[in-house]
């Protein structure tokens, strides 16, 4: 009889597994198919935003690539209803979005940075993917190798807005990227994959150092300050000139 009961509890055992397994399946393959819908909609919006190293406008670039983030706000949604049906278990399935979301950071960074020239901040980034709650937000990691991998953009962008005649474009890139590398060595980085990522900045920064220094030697960027300088002041000639020609009037 003892022997009897015991292979009852086994086979009752294995049986709830199999539930537990069947229902925890299913769930992933819901998450994995709305993973697969969030990479096609950041291929479009990545397919967009290549168009700004054929100096295409910023404004008209921006324009094509942000018809996707109302898609992707719409796919974390849903991807935040499935997630309700287990809670608790957000890093369980977190592997199945994580590469996706990264790289959607990555284009929703560097669109921002397009636009204003900032970093777009974590809160900022939630807000645009809908995941600002407590249930579902944006792991921290996520972020910052989405940052990271933004930064991969910028060396080709500065050589592109270069050879378009964009002098200046180096010099506010090189600010940028300096200033977001500071920023990342103030984290004690232990996470191999992202500290790779960051390792990977110091080349973007390089790359990026190596143009400016180019254009500096060749005097083009102090041309570049010159119409900035103008630009700003509303004069086209030197300030010492327009004294001289007022006397001569």
């Amino acid at each position: 009889m003892a022997e009897g009961g015991t292979s009852s509890s086994v086979v009752k055992q294995f049986e709830s597994f199999r539930c537990q397994l069947e229902e925890s399946g299913g769930l992933r393959e819901r998450v994995r198919a709305i993973a697969m819908a969030i990479e096609s909609a950041t291929r479009l919006m990545y397919a967009d935003l290549l168009l700004v190293h054929q100096s295409r406008s910023v404004s008209e670039v921006l324009e094509k690539a942000s018809s996707q983030i109302a898609v992707l706000k719409e796919l974390y949604n849903q991807l935040s209803v499935i997630l309700q049906e287990c809670p608790g278990q957000y890093y369980r399935y977190h592997g199945e979005w994580r590469s996706e979301t990264q790289s959607a950071v990555s284009l929703l960074t560097f669109m921002h940075w397009l636009e204003t020239g900032n970093l777009l901040m974590h809160t900022e980034a939630e807000q645009k993917l809908g995941l600002n709650t407590s249930d579902f937000g944006l792991d921290i990691e996520d972020y910052l190798v989405g940052v990271c991998f933004m930064s991969n953009e910028l060396p080709r962008y500065v050589v592109n807005q270069v050879t378009a005649g964009d002098y200046d474009c180096p010099r506010k890139v090189l600010k940028f990227i300096t200033d977001l590398h500071v920023a990342f060595r103030m984290l004690n980085l232990r996470n191999d994959f992202l500290r790779k990522k960051f390792d990977g900045m110091k080349y973007d920064l390089r790359k990026v150092e190596e143009v400016y220094y180019d254009v500096k030697i060749r005097g083009l960027a102090d041309k570049a300050e010159e119409v900035c300088f103008d630009t700003k002041t509303g004069s086209s000639a030197d300030p010492g000139d327009q004294v001289t020609q007022h006397k001569q009037s």
